[in-house]
């Protein structure tokens, strides 16, 4: 039997959790946050939509680099400072990004603020492990994961009405009252770690793992404005992330002491956890970056609206935590997980009978219970992932499961939003194809809508309406294709070891 951390009991566990929850609702809000409040900022600066998309794009491609140095830096060097760092430059940096005046300065400060704010949410995940006992780690990760994917809930909403109501600029500025309160708090009760490492930094294997990451980002996130592979930017992309990787994973199998510790993947409950949260990075980000511009787009809500109804998936995932929190550690994970992974299923069905006749219900029903589901499977993926990992590496391991998830949320969004595009474009053409006077139904309701072929203005009615219902089936096709995946996570659930609840204080029993 493998033998967990000994725990030591902390003092202010609560204020700790406290401001640790503090640091990561501040860093995942900022994921989604400023993406309602591009076209104002496109405004202000007078940038073209293919300018202003780095504001994104900088944040995300500084981020998923920088996340694989957290291992690092809070193995050589006190987590604590690291995670006060973090978040000082975090705070510093959304000021500035606020106070920008021009389309250079706020791509630089937010390529700034995405390597500041990288380590934040690793770290706080890693915190809670360790000020928790073993038998207090899925109501830990309950508290967590309410921060980690409430931010990307409320970020559109909030963005939404920040900018209708105040100014764009707010969006960033909102952050510093949220990190003034989580620095002090982790600095005067967080403890200093004790168990740092000095090691020599595999500069070689950190840099071949930031080109492949980063140029795999800009290639998803530049892919559908430059038409993806007929584009020799994102051909030459997609060949410099593929050669990174290459590189890194020949290194990381070859040298001695690589960047990324091989002995994370010998664990077999973290290596399945690992495959799951890609796929569920997946499944989780790609709805959000669809529901919004469907509800905006083709139902005509307002941005105020939107957050209104979209909201109750917040409530629904904030309502899972608390119940699976205690649920944790009573009944077996896999079950948990499994009932999570149907109920995301079943709103995803309800999804796939959206209608652009439809009232906001289905929207607010799916929606809670969508998020219900993701609350059951996404908090006992995070305790039994790390249930059998040595505690030396639950840092590093935090910090590589936050990557593969931000990076199965921007594949994810990139794949949804070219299919979403193509499919509307062939819709389009088979609906558009089906009007004619010589089309016995077609022409039948034209009569009735009193719409003339011949008349200018009522074909760019018709054109409009086929737009619309040619979009909606795209949605319809994408919601269907996220059930699918869902779906295929449920037999993974098998290859996790399965854990019996500690015998004793310092012991996890492992089948």
């Amino acid at each position: 039997m493998p033998r967990a951390a000994d725990f030591a009991p902390v003092e202010n566990r609560l204020l700790i959790t406290f401001s640790v929850m503090l640091a990561t609702v501040m860093q995942s809000l900022d994921n989604t946050i400023a993406n309602v409040a591009l076209p104002h900022m496109q405004g202000s600066f007078a940038a073209t939509q293919d300018q202003i998309v780095w504001v994104l794009t900088s944040y995300i491609v500084a981020a998923a680099i920088s996340i694989p140095l957290t291992g690092w830096l809070a193995t050589r060097y006190d987590r604590k400072k690291v995670f006060l760092i973090s978040i000082a430059g975090f705070t510093v940096t959304s000021a500035l990004c606020g106070a920008s005046l021009t389309l250079d300065q706020i791509v630089l400060f937010r390529l700034l603020q995405g390597v500041s704010g990288a380590a934040l949410v690793p770290l706080s995940q890693a915190i809670l492990f360790d000020i928790n006992p073993q038998e207090n780690h899925g109501r830990a990760m309950a508290f967590w994961g309410i921060g980690v994917t409430l931010g990307p809930i409320l970020g559109p909403a909030l963005g939404g009405w920040l900018t209708e109501y105040y100014n764009w600029r707010w969006v960033f500025y909102i952050n510093l009252p949220i990190g003034v309160l989580a620095f002090l708090g982790l600095l005067f009760f967080l403890p200093s770690s004790s168990n740092r490492k000095e090691y020599r930094f595999d500069f070689f294997g950190f840099l071949a793992l930031s080109i492949a990451v980063g140029a795999l980002q800009i290639m998803l996130d530049r892919g559908g404005l430059k038409d993806w592979f007929s584009s020799n930017e994102i051909i030459v992309e997609g060949i410099v992330a593929v050669s990174a990787f290459y590189f890194f994973i020949v290194h990381t199998a070859t040298f001695k002491r690589p960047f990324l510790n091989i002995a994370l993947f010998t664990d077999a409950n973290f290596l399945v956890g690992n495959i799951i949260i890609f796929i569920m990075g997946v499944v989780i980000f790609a709805i959000l970056a669809l529901l919004p511009p469907m509800l905006q787009d083709l139902m005509h809500y307002p941005v105020i609206t939107t957050g209104l109804v979209t909201a109750p998936r917040g409530v629904g995932l904030m309502l899972a935590m608390i119940v699976v929190g205690r649920l944790v550690g009573r009944i077996d994970t896999r079950v948990l997980m499994a009932s999570g992974l149907f109920m995301t299923c079943i709103s995803l069905q309800e999804m796939m009978h959206f209608s652009l006749l439809m009232d906001e219900w289905p929207v607010i029903w799916s929606g809670f219970l969508q998020g219900f589901g993701i609350g059951f499977v996404y908090i006992p993926l995070a305790t039994v992932s790390f249930a059998t990992l040595p505690v030396a590496l639950r840092t590093e391991g935090t910090a590589f499961f936050n990557l593969l998830r931000n990076l199965g949320s921007s594949i994810g969004i990139s794949i949804v939003q070219a299919l979403l595009t193509r499919n509307m474009q062939i819709v389009h053409a088979g609906l558009a194809e089906r009007i004619s006077p010589y089309n016995a139904g077609a022409d039948f309701a034209m009569q009735a809508a009193h719409i003339d072929l011949t008349n200018q203005h009522h074909l760019m009615m018709l054109n409009g309406e086929i737009t619309r219902q040619a979009g909606m089936i795209a949605y319809i096709n994408d919601f269907k294709l996220i059930m699918v995946m869902t779906l295929m996570l449920v037999p993974l659930l098998l290859l996790f070891r399965r854990g019996r609840r500690p015998q004793s204080e310092h012991t996890v029993a492992v089948e």
